[in-house]
């Protein structure tokens, strides 16, 4: 019996997580020279994202106001119907204002090259990333694909199209709240 009683066959635990969630199961391959780095991993049993490690050679120092394409070391092979999201680290982007100018940088499923991420350094000070520092976080999404519909008109709604700051930036007041 699984905790909380309910009989679980041995393929349903072998495909949940720590915390009972569906683990999603993801090829990697390391690129030669890369055997050293950690694959993608959790910091917390809570945590949404994997962190990624830099595949740098020494040092890379970035220049304020400049952008890198650092290496992982690191081919991915995610399941159809899924996406690679490639998010900032908040405590670099707090710290020493280090960001992901795309992000969240999408890794297609059928994608198969080194995963290299976008780095800009938006802070003041020049930014040295050394081989195996945690550079961003990478989260695996399910993916939704469209069908694309022409239609002559669409609904209406009460935006409309009201565009970029359309609803200023007061309060709401009692007769504007939804």
């Amino acid at each position: 019996m699984a905790r909380g009683g309910s009989p679980r066959s041995s393929s349903t635990r072998a495909a949940l997580g720590r915390e009972g969630r569906r683990a999603v199961r993801v090829r990697v391959r390391r690129l030669p020279g890369s055997e050293d780095l950690p694959l993608p991993r959790y910091a917390s049993d809570g945590a949404a994202g994997a962190d990624l490690a830099a595949a740098v050679d020494g040092e890379l120092v970035i220049e304020p106001g400049a952008r890198a394409l650092v290496p992982t070391g690191l081919c991915l092979e995610l399941p159809p119907g899924y996406e690679g999201q490639v998010r900032p680290r908040s405590g670099l982007a707090l710290r020493h204002g280090v960001l992901l100018p795309n992000a969240p940088g999408t890794i297609d499923s059928d994608y198969r090259g080194e995963l290299k991420v976008i780095v800009l350094n938006a802070g003041s000070e020049p930014f040295t990333i050394r081989r195996g520092d945690r550079i961003a976080q990478l989260v695996v999404a399910p993916v939704t694909r469209a069908r694309w519909e022409l239609a002559a008109s669409l609904r209406e709604t009460r935006r409309g199209a009201g565009g970029f700051g359309h609803s200023g930036l007061g309060a709401l007041s009692e007769e504007e709240e939804p």
